[in-house]
């Protein structure tokens, strides 16, 4: 086959050939121009710990340092001019730092690579994105504190199989979220104590025999020591798929939290009402108030976890050390934080925003037979039924307030008595919602006095 006809299977998108194909394939500036910032950092901490350990001079280091300044500042301006030909941001950086200072710039660097630059760059803005994760669900989590101490003791519907089960209170559904989203901190905070060990002065995969120090970089750039072993340095990307786990875990709670508000924003439902700042109108049907935020948030789980896959995909066959499909780690990982980041920040909104609808909340309470557990523990802890047979006796008086087209407490003693001679009136005290709510004390159970402390116990953690 001819260069020609390979040109042509290829498409008419590249100019030369094979060596326009592999100036593409291999050019990753496109995406990881994201991490300047991160590469400047490392680089001027990296020529600092060559001035102090003799390798460079002093007045070489602060060219050096005061030259990539002048480049980042290009870079933030808008003013640098990226070239997919040097391949990658380190290259673009440094041959632009050597157009602003000259020789120095070739002596910056000395003991490492670009095996450990990146992986070292890379570490840097995971990071980021860890504490940005980090604040975004502490925000989140104070404005679900704030709905759930607001109605601790407003009493709603609690669903399993999104069938009425028993009464419970918004501020404990609010808890629930609280505690998924806690879990998701935690998380955060693991995984980026875990990967707070520097990559730099790894050099290609087996350090350096230059004299550097590795402790004074790894203290200037934030980590908490030097990675240990220099092949598995620039091998590792658990950080990104601890990152993409951690969010994707973040991601199905959110998802989670906004499949209940589209339901419970509907006309059906109305328990909450959505501000105009996270809903949209129908372009024909001009009643419609849209849960789009929630809807979208809903979907980014789709996008995230796609790209934990990929990630996992390109690293489950590599040996040791770098290979060039770690260039693959990047836009999975940027694209997913950027969605991360945007759908905490939706819903830290929308549950700022929302207001919960406490009427509809509580007409909601008391349908579809909801006390009937606290009817059956009635029947054990007064009557003394074994639990099979106050179940048994509770499910025929359902049958009844079925049949006549009425709820529990709408029954008369005389109905109940025909079912279970020894009930007496002092049964009607289990069958009101409040009642029910305010009688699971158990720790961590629904009652307002339980929110409250839960409340007061996560206020005192955020």
């Amino acid at each position: 086959m001819t260069d020609q006809s390979s040109n042509q299977m290829w498409g008419g998108r590249f100019a030369a050939g094979p060596d326009a194909i592999m100036e593409a394939i291999n050019a990753s500036i496109g995406f990881d121009q994201r991490m300047a910032a991160q590469d400047i950092a490392g680089s001027r901490a990296h020529a600092a710990m060559l001035a102090a350990t003799g390798v460079i001079t002093d007045s070489d280091a602060q060219a050096i340092r005061e030259g990539l300044l002048t480049v980042l500042s290009e870079i933030q301006n808008g003013e640098f001019q990226f070239s997919t030909a040097l391949e990658d941001i380190h290259m673009n950086v440094e041959a632009r730092l050597k157009e602003v200072i000259g020789e120095p710039a070739g002596r910056l660097h000395t003991g490492r690579s670009r095996n450990d630059q990146v992986a070292t760059d890379f570490k840097l803005w995971v990071r980021d994105q860890f504490d940005a994760a980090e604040s975004g669900l502490l925000a989140l989590i104070r404005a679900l504190l704030a709905q759930a101490e607001a109605g601790a003791d407003w009493v709603m519907p609690g669903f399993t199989h999104l069938q009425t089960a028993q009464p419970v209170t918004w501020g404990h559904h609010m808890m629930a979220y609280v505690e998924m989203f806690g879990r998701d901190l935690s998380r955060v905070r693991d995984a980026r104590a875990r990967m707070n060990e520097s990559p730099l002065g790894a050099a290609a995969l087996a350090g350096t025999s230059f004299p550097i120090d590795r402790q004074m970089t790894a203290e200037a750039l934030g980590f908490d020591r030097p990675a240990a072993n220099s092949l598995d340095a620039v091998s590792d990307r658990d950080f990104a798929l601890e990152f993409l786990s951690t969010a994707s875990i973040c991601a199905v709670h959110l998802s989670r939290f906004a499949e209940e508000l589209v339901i419970w924003s509907s006309a059906q439902f109305r328990f909450v009402t959505l501000s105009d700042r996270f809903s949209t109108g129908s372009s024909i049907m001009p009643q419609k108030k849209n849960p789009d935020a929630a809807e979208l948030i809903r979907a980014k789980v789709g996008r995230i976890y796609g790209a934990n896959t990929a990630l996992m995909m390109v690293m489950k066959g590599l040996p040791l050390a770098y290979s060039k499909d770690m260039q693959e780690d990047k836009e999975q990982v940027f694209d997913a934080a950027d969605n991360w980041m945007l759908a905490l920040a939706a819903m830290e909104g929308m549950v700022k925003d929302m207001t919960a609808n406490r009427e509809s909340l509580a007409a909601a309470a008391g349908s579809g037979f909801s006390t009937a557990t606290d009817l059956a523990d009635w029947l054990v802890r007064v009557l003394g039924l074994p639990f099979r047979d106050a179940h048994h006796v509770t499910g025929s008086l359902v049958a009844m307030a079925e049949s006549k087209g009425c709820d529990l407490p709408d029954l008369t003693l005389e109905d109940m008595q025909s079912v279970h001679a020894d009930i007496t009136d002092n049964v009607y005290s289990v069958l009101t919602v409040e009642n029910s709510v305010n009688s699971r004390q158990s720790y961590g159970g629904t009652a307002p006095d339980q929110v409250r402390a839960q409340v007061k116990r996560w206020k005192a953690l955020v």
